[in-house]
């Protein structure tokens, strides 16, 4: 069951929401090279809108520019069992009015994939959005050839809303851009609510 980190002084990094397999933390500037790593890893951005080489110096400027953003929530996901530093998620394009955004996951640690924690980040970053948060609708893009992608996505209760079709290219051949979205009625867990509850109910 997800909670709120209880952040003791011991070696752990500084985290927001623990999970059963994975944490959340915020962005780290020590951990740029890790980041800069996998946005050069061809394996891990074939499923991204980005794919090409970056530079150091440009994560630098990306990293400054999240954190100076109002419009965006971005975490650093850790596996619990060794607390070693395996992807990044966020929430994009807030809209606190409309109560919307757009979610993105990545797993940059290849032996970190396929053990299911994609599934847990997306609930628990899903649960962020529409209990911490208060939205309502959160959506995502993926591309067709991203089975593996498209199964955490459904498992964490997101469905099919539209396709832009043959609008990406990938292997000799174009794919379709598939849109997902979950609204906050069809979250499948809302750990968090344990925790953002008024004074007088919190245990």
């Amino acid at each position: 069951m997800a909670s709120s980190a209880d952040n003791r002084g011991d070696d752990r990094p500084v985290l927001n929401i623990v999970g059963e397999g994975v944490a959340l933390g915020p962005l780290r500037r020590d951990l740029l090279p890790a980041y800069h790593r996998w946005n050069n890893d061809f394996v891990t951005t074939r499923t991204l809108v980005q794919l090409g080489p970056t530079t150091l110096e440009q994560e630098e400027a990306e990293y400054r520019t999240l954190l100076s953003g109002e419009q965006g929530a971005f975490f650093t996901i850790y596996e619990r069992a060794t607390w070693r530093v395996i992807g990044m998620t966020y929430l994009a394009d807030i809209d606190h009015r409309h109560r919307t955004a757009e979610f993105g996951i990545v797993i940059g640690e290849a032996d970190a994939r396929g053990k299911g924690y994609g599934t847990e980040v997306t609930q628990l970053v899903v649960d962020y959005a529409f209990t911490a948060l208060g939205l309502h609708n959160v959506m995502l893009t993926v591309y067709e050839y991203n089975h593996a992608g498209r199964r955490v996505y459904e498992k964490a209760g997101f469905r099919e809303f539209g396709r832009r079709r043959q609008a990406h290219f990938m292997g000799g051949r174009l794919w379709d851009i598939i849109y997902m979205e979950c609204l906050a009625p069809d979250a499948l867990t809302t750990p968090l609510r344990q925790i953002f509850i008024p004074d007088e109910l919190y245990p």
